[in-house]
């Protein structure tokens, strides 16, 4: 049988029941004023799109020119765009302006890539390539001149380091945050790339 709450003269509540301005009767997110105190929400992430690149041109470069955009693997295809591109201008850049570009790059990508994740909503987004970018070219300038099939294995390695992140990339990919977080960690996969086709060479 369902009962009634029991209520006394006046419409009063009976004994137990919480009144209006008692803490028992507010949520536990709300103060006594019924304010709520959780403090500001963290805002949700946003998704790239095509609009959203076009919004800045710090968008443009971060997102590797929409190479970014893929809904597989945008950091292999950002490499990909990388190895391309160098591919169109290897031969109209002395060694001097592709090593002033890669430094550049680098310093230029701890801004364009920090203000394109802090508008994600995100430490790290895998739409932002133009680490990959970077740090892809740095291996080629490195390596060249060498056969496409050494090029080939170049592009592997970089994958292997970026996408596995063995320590101690791991650890810096954990640990710096921010653009410079986003950069630092594909350099040292470069670093390990470079590493492992000089002790190859030595080898043969």
């Amino acid at each position: 049988m369902q009962t009634e709450p029991s209520v006394g003269p006046a419409g009063e509540q009976s004994a137990g029941a919480p009144a209006a301005g008692d803490p028992a009767s507010q949520p536990a997110h709300r103060d006594l004023n019924g304010v709520d105190n959780r403090g500001p929400r963290e805002p949700r992430p946003r998704r790239a799109t095509a609009r959203f690149m076009l919004s800045h041109p710090f968008h443009l470069i971060s997102l590797g020119f929409g190479s970014g955009l893929s809904p597989l693997l945008p950091g292999t295809i950002g490499t990909l765009f990388a190895w391309a591109s160098f591919a169109v201008f290897a031969d109209r850049l002395t060694v001097i302006e592709w090593g002033v570009l890669v430094i550049a790059g680098f310093f230029g990508g701890i801004v364009v890539c920090g203000f394109t994740a802090k508008r994600l909503g995100n430490d790290d987004p895998s739409p932002v390539v133009w680490d990959e970018i970077v740090a892809f070219w740095l291996v080629l300038l490195m390596v060249t001149p060498v056969s496409l099939t050494g090029q080939l294995w170049a592009f592997a390695l970089f994958r292997f380091f970026d996408m596995v992140k063995p320590p101690p990339i791991g650890y810096f990919d954990r640990r710096l945050k921010g653009g410079f977080g986003i950069m630092f960690d594909d350099l040292v996969a470069a670093f390990f790339t470079l590493l492992v086709i000089a002790l190859w060479r030595m080898s043969v």
